[in-house]
C-alpha cells in the first residue's frame, strides 16, 4: 500500500483526535462527578471571581475557593486536550480534503481550507485557558475580606 503524505497526515490526525477526545472525556467526567461550589453555579460566577483575582480585589473565602478550583481546572494538562481535539479535527478535515484533491488530480478549493476555522478557534481557546491558568501566582497573594465579626467597632469617645 502506497500512502501519500496527505493520507499519512490524515491518519495521524485521526489518531490524535481519538486520543485527545478520550482524555478530554475522562477530564470532563471527573469535573461532573465533583461537588460544585455554590458560587460556581451562579450565572457569571466564575468570570466575576477571576476578574476580581486579576484586579487583585479583596475576595471572600468562598470566592477564593472558587478561584482556586477554576485556576486548577484550567491549568490541568487534561483540560488542554479539549482544544487539542478541536484542532486535530480541523487538521483531519484539511488533510483529508487535500488527499481527496490529490487522488482526483484537481486543485484545492476554498472548501478544502474550511478546517482552518476550528484550528483558529481552538488556538484562541487554548491561549485563554493558559492565561487563566497563569493566575495561579496571584492566588498566593490574594487579599481576603475581613469577616464581619472580625471587624471592630470604633471605640466610643467620652
Amino acid at each position: 500500500m502506497n500512502l501519500t503524505p496527505w493520507a499519512l497526515l490524515t491518519i495521524v490526525s485521526l489518531a490524535a483526535v481519538i486520543v485527545f477526545t478520550v482524555i478530554a472525556s475522562v477530564f470532563v467526567m471527573r469535573l461532573v462527578r465533583r461537588p460544585a461550589l455554590p458560587l460556581s453555579d451562579e450565572l457569571e460566577g466564575i468570570p466575576r471571581v477571576l476578574r476580581k483575582l486579576r484586579k487583585r480585589e479583596p475576595m471572600s473565602e468562598e470566592e477564593l475557593a472558587v478561584a482556586r478550583q477554576a485556576v486548577s481546572d484550567r491549568g490541568s494538562w487534561m483540560a488542554l486536550c479539549i482544544p487539542a481535539a478541536i484542532f486535530c479535527i480541523g487538521c483531519f478535515y484539511v488533510f483529508g480534503s487535500l488527499e481527496y484533491v490529490h487522488l482526483n488530480g484537481g486543485t484545492p478549493s476554498e472548501r478544502t481550507f474550511l478546517g482552518v476555522i476550528p484550528m483558529f478557534t481552538s488556538t484562541n481557546l487554548a491561549i485563554r485557558m493558559v492565561r487563566s491558568a497563569s493566575l495561579r501566582r496571584r492566588l498566593k497573594t490574594a487579599v481576603l475580606l475581613e469577616p464581619p465579626e472580625a471587624q471592630t467597632a470604633p471605640l466610643p469617645t467620652q
